[in-house]
């Protein structure tokens, strides 16, 4: 009887660590990850009947763009962004629903993902030095003494790595959340840490809601994001049938499934929380367990959902020293920049072949040097100008012979 909800409550402790990662990082509340997690995964389910064993955390590929939307923009015109690339999960749903799954392998091949991948990891990487010196991300402001906040950063970065490379089972699953215990019991010890928020908190309290303002700029800046996460979005439905042994791209299809992500990623931007997409960890904790049933998935939300109006919640998450995430940043951002490159490799995109090497080479330098094109007072820059520069330079410039 209550094999399922338990199942459902160790789920959402496998991807807590993750799914409060990135609005930690980004400046967003907690609690609102947390709700639209819940949400994300209740509205994925309904699309997909309920028959894919997948939880909804929040998307690290928009990290990023929210960290440099939110300085340009402001936050709530970013969400207005974020919504954009809901809607175009929604479309590119509708595509591969009509012509298939190859039109946008036609428009979205790997010399296009990969490196607009690693610009997303790379164009961070100032931030996350940064903070792991106990500066804040722009290096304005020195909030931990450096000497300390090297100690707490490195503690949480070499944590995290041996709980990556060395831990078995459950434990494995977890090395965002180990890292972060072993650098806030360090920076307990050292005194950095401020629970006046914390002790403010009510312990049941509404979330501060922040709603979406459009924004032409905003949307033309995060948008493109939506193209690249589909892939991923591929990715991980794959990995689930492969776990599961059903074909999920077959039934319930994966128009479904890409139409179930946007509509969460859009609900959950509509009220201020990170884009949700499917989590690798809860799809690895499914593998270990052999627990197939979507209910437990369904219990995971409902427990996220409840989580998020106990107001110390996130005030304890906000409480984390900011060198303590500074050290996982520098794992973190790494990671997805090293996805970017293991897509080139994997799929053995020729980088002798001067087409390619264009395409990479422009799309890297425009991204991590920070190319900005201005029209009065409209500008494009950052991933999503790396994004459109490199899925034009694909279908403008000659396919090679051989190919």
């Amino acid at each position: 009887m209550f094999r399922t909800p338990l199942l459902g409550a160790q789920m959402l402790l496998v991807a807590f660590g993750a799914t409060t990662l990135v609005p930690l990082l980004t400046g967003i509340s907690p609690n609102l990850a947390l709700l639209g997690a819940g949400v994300g995964t209740l509205i994925f389910q309904l699309c997909t009947k309920r028959q894919i064993p997948i939880y909804l955390g929040s998307s690290f590929a928009f990290i990023g763009p929210i960290i440099l939307g939110a300085q340009q923009f402001g936050m709530p015109a970013t969400l207005s962004g974020l919504m954009a690339a809901g809607v175009v999960f929604l479309i590119v749903s509708a595509i591969v629903r009509l012509r298939g799954v190859q039109v946008i392998e036609r428009f979205l091949p790997p010399v296009v993902v990969g490196p607009v991948i690693m610009v997303i990891g790379l164009g961070l990487a100032p931030v996350a030095v940064n903070m792991a010196l106990g500066k804040t991300g722009d290096g304005a402001a020195q909030l931990v003494p450096q000497n300390v906040a090297l100690v707490l950063s490195l503690a949480s970065l070499v944590t995290t790595i041996a709980i990556s490379i060395f831990a078995k089972g459950m434990l494995k699953l977890m090395p965002i959340m180990c890292g972060v215990l072993v650098g806030y019991a360090l920076a307990l010890f050292y005194g950095v840490v401020d629970f006046s928020g914390v002790e403010a908190a009510a312990w049941l309290a509404m979330p501060e809601f922040v709603h979406p303002e459009f924004n032409w700029q905003a949307i033309l800046f995060i948008a493109p994001i939506g193209l690249i996460v589909t892939i991923e979005h591929f990715g991980d439905i794959l990995a689930i049938s492969n776990v599961t042994g059903k074909n999920f791209v077959e039934k319930p299809g994966i128009h479904r499934s890409l139409m179930g992500d946007g509509l969460a990623t859009m609900a959950a931007a509509s009220f201020g929380g990170p884009p949700v997409v499917s989590y690798g960890e809860v799809t690895g904790a499914v593998s270990l367990l052999k627990t197939y049933n979507p209910v437990i998935m369904t219990w995971t939300a409902c427990f996220a959902i409840a989580l998020a109006f106990i107001g110390k919640t996130g005030a304890l998450l906000l409480s984390i020293p900011v060198p303590v995430m500074g050290g996982i940043m520098c794992l973190l951002f790494g990671a997805i920049a090293s996805v970017g490159l293991k897509t080139l490799i994997d799929k053995q995109v020729d980088i002798n072949e001067p087409r390619n090497l264009v395409i990479v080479s422009v799309t890297l330098v425009f991204g991590i040097g920070g190319m900005v094109l201005q029209w009065g007072d409209f500008s494009l820059q950052g991933v999503g100008l790396c994004g459109i520069v490199a899925i034009l330079l694909n279908q403008v410039l000659p396919q090679a012979k051989h190919d």
